[in-house]
This record gives C-alpha cells, structure tokens and sequence, in this order.
C-alpha cells in the first residue's frame, strides 16, 4: 500500500504544480476538486446506466401495483414475485448504488493520504498544504481550536457546510416532491401493500443527503474537499439525468 500511495502523492503533488500559477497557495485544494471531477467523469456512465434503469423500472409500477394486489396478504410472495419481475425484464433495483459505490476508493485513498505524517517512510509534505487558511490535513476540530467558528480557519469550513446544506435542501425537496407524487399515482387500495422494508426506507431517504454534513466535520479537510465536490456534482447531474423520468421514478436514486 505504501509504495501506491507514494505514487498517488506524486500524482496530486504534480496537479498542483499545474495549477500553482492560478491558485497559488490553494493549488494542492484546486488539485483535488479537479481529481475529483475526473472521478466523477469516469464514474458518469454508471450514472447514465443508473438513470436508464429507473426509466426502465418506472414502466414496470403497473405490473409491480398488480403484484401488490396478487399478494396482498402474503409479503414474502410479493417481495420474490417482485424480485422475479426485475430478473425476467433485466432491471437492477440496485443499479443506483453503483456510481456511490465506485466513488468510494478514492474518498478512501484521500483519507489516508491526508491522515498519515509518513508517505514511503518520508513525511508527508501535503499536509501543511491549505484551502486558504485551514490545512489540508486538518479537522473541524482543530479550526475550532485555532480561532474558533469564525476564525480563519473556521471560516472555511463554514463555506463547505453552506454548500452541502443548500445541496441538501435541494435534494431533501426533490427527493419529498417525487416521493409525495408517487403516494399520489398510487391506488388508495395500495397504501399498505408496499415491498417489505420499502416503507422505513422512504421516510428515511429525504435526510440522508444530510448526513454529508458530518461527514464534513469528522474527515481531513482535504477528504471533505472531495464529498463537497462530488455531492454537488451528483446534484447537478441527476438534476440533468433524471429531467425526463417520470415523477416519482427517481426518487431512489436521490441520496447519495
């Protein structure tokens, strides 16, 4: 792992050289918002393939209501006759889990990076490095001893946790509009009849984009970079991707 992680130094160091000459200072930051749109780049076809297979699910809801129906007091029968359904049309109900899930080696591997004073037995240079005034490898933590919520150090991360609320809310309204017309398409007779588990997941799912924000307060700074980045691209992005996905069809695919 050492000798890997040497290299990947390597490889931010030398994005932030390019990128000196217009961010100075902040150059290492800027490094790591531009590794994280080339993961996020390299990621999109999973999203794109993910947007189609809801599409694909959304058609399936009129024979999903009618299994409902057939199965109305037997939950097991209607969870495997549902799951039969999706193998026989080729549609993964996990599908929207695979660009989160992809994503996370790299959110790893700037943890480590920016966690560790020793990369290949020399020190680890990239931790003085700094978004503005707070360092790379610092935490939450350590700007609150350093000046407080509003120091300089504090500022910065106060930026970040205006970003991911305001992408938060964004999905938190999305997610709660698709969720409330989707109760509307279905039949009165249908309320209770959903898939086991399907329920508890709903109503958590609006507030898991929410969760960013600790995610924010407890990584290195340079690790919280990348989830700001990378959840406002997936807003952007799904915002673009599922325009045409009828209302209610997408509201899986919202957190993350």
């Amino acid at each position: 792992m050492s000798p890997f992680m040497s290299v990947f130094a390597g490889l931010v160091g030398s994005l932030a050289d390019l990128l000196e000459p217009l961010f100075h200072a902040s150059a290492t930051a800027a490094a790591i918002v531009l590794f994280t749109a080339c993961v996020r780049l390299l990621v999109h076809p999973l999203s794109r393939a993910s947007a189609r297979g809801q599409k694909a699910r959304a058609r399936l809801n009129p024979q999903i209501a009618e299994l409902r129906k057939k199965h109305a007091k037997n939950p097991e029968k209607l969870q495997k006759a549902v799951l039969e359904l999706h193998a026989a049309e080729k549609v993964s109900p996990l599908s929207g889990c695979l660009p989160s899930l992809f994503q996370l080696p790299a959110f790893f591997l700037l943890y480590h990076l920016f966690s560790n004073t020793s990369i290949g037995g020399e020190a680890n240079s990239l931790l003085g490095h700094k978004l503005f005034e707070a360092p790379l490898g610092g935490r939450w933590a350590d700007a609150l001893g350093d000046g407080g919520v509003f120091g300089a150090q504090g500022l910065v991360y106060l930026g970040l946790f205006a970003i991911v609320a305001a992408v938060a809310t964004f999905n938190f309204r999305r997610t709660k509009t698709q969720m409330a017309a989707t109760a509307a398409a279905t039949p009165a007779g249908d309320a209770g009849q959903q898939v086991p588990g399907m329920g508890a997941m709903t109503k958590v799912m609006p507030f898991m984009s929410y969760m960013t924000l600790f995610t924010v307060a407890f990584v290195p700074l340079a690790a919280a970079l990348y989830v700001v980045t990378s959840t406002t691209w997936s807003a952007v992005e799904r915002a673009v991707l599922y325009r045409d996905v009828p209302i209610g069809a997408g509201a899986l695919a919202t957190a993350g």
